[in-house]
């Protein structure tokens, strides 16, 4: 970060400490939850004074560890959420890189907190460090629609328009994105850069949720591609998984522009609603048995 980037940072610490300031920075899954706002400014208040909290921030910005990593030889787990902008991803790699025998773990999510996120992936990976071992879960499934989007173009959008500009619209594309899944009662499960996973208890939820974040966000000019199915997931805090969630992906990657593509078991589903569809042909799903139906969704 430059001088500048720092000293804003600090600034807007000090004035926002004690009210949940930097909420966005260390907790964006929470970002937009009062109840935790209101616990993290009174964790500030108990913590801290203002001017505290900036002098020990800035310590972040002074503290340079590198010379001193060739002289750790103990056995050392890094690990590091992949999406985390504040503390890029590079330099838990750098640490792994630069300490003598490291393990280092990428996880998903933005959060900077270990106890927001999928919190069991992460205690799940310091156990199998520290015996050996991965403990064993019973997977807990449940019927959901899964709903995948991506933003397009995103990488090329990147390098034009510098770090901090891309910052700000990834963050006005999360802020759009969790206001249409409250309204439509999606839940999300993770952000995933420039797109989102999240799920629905009703397959038309999840269309028309779709179909809200794709016009809120062409309105702020970004455009996305979507795609949904609806299956058998796996719940693990937070986080999902199973197969339902890979072909949500496989869909959303073979939408076009602006495109909400779905499977026949959504379109199915919908039967008797007001949802139209347009057959868009067998297509066979990479990693997934047999050949799927898919059908544009039309308004």
């Amino acid at each position: 970060m430059s001088r500048e980037e720092v000293d804003r940072f600090l600034q807007r610490t000090r004035e926002t400490w004690g009210t949940g300031g930097v909420v966005d920075v260390f907790s964006p899954s929470a970002n937009g939850d009062e109840r935790y706002r209101q616990w993290w400014a009174k964790y500030q208040r108990m913590s801290a004074s203002p001017g505290r909290s900036t002098a020990m921030a800035g310590l972040i910005f002074e503290i340079d560890v590198r010379p001193v990593l060739s002289a750790v030889h103990v056995p050392t787990l890094v690990m590091h959420r992949r999406d985390f902008r504040f503390f890029p991803i590079e330099h838990g790699r750098y640490l792994a890189e630069h300490i003598a025998g490291a393990k280092f773990i990428e996880l998903p999510g933005a959060d900077g907190f270990i106890y927001l996120g999928d919190t069991g992936a992460l205690l799940d990976s310091v156990e199998e460090f520290v015996t050996g071992a991965r403990p064993a879960r019973d997977a807990d499934r449940v019927l959901a629609t899964v709903l995948l989007t991506d933003m397009v173009g995103s990488t090329d959008r990147a390098v034009e328009l510098g770090d901090r500009r891309w910052r700000a619209v990834l963050d006005a594309h999360d802020a759009l994105v969790r206001a249409q899944l409250e309204q439509y009662r999606g839940k999300l499960h993770r952000t995933t850069g420039d797109g989102v996973l999240a799920t629905f208890d009703g397959p038309a939820r999840g269309i028309r949720c779709a179909f809200g974040i794709r016009d809120e966000l062409r309105s702020q000019g970004i455009d996305i591609r979507a795609g949904l199915h609806t299956g058998e997931i796996e719940l693990r805090e937070s986080e999902i998984g199973g197969i339902a969630v890979h072909i949500a992906a496989r869909v959303s990657a073979l939408a076009s522009t602006g495109e909400v593509l779905c499977t026949s078991t959504v379109k199915d589903l919908v039967t008797g609603s007001e949802i139209a569809f347009d057959d868009r042909g067998a297509h066979a799903l990479k990693g997934v048995p047999r050949e799927w139906q898919l059908y544009a969704v039309s308004q």
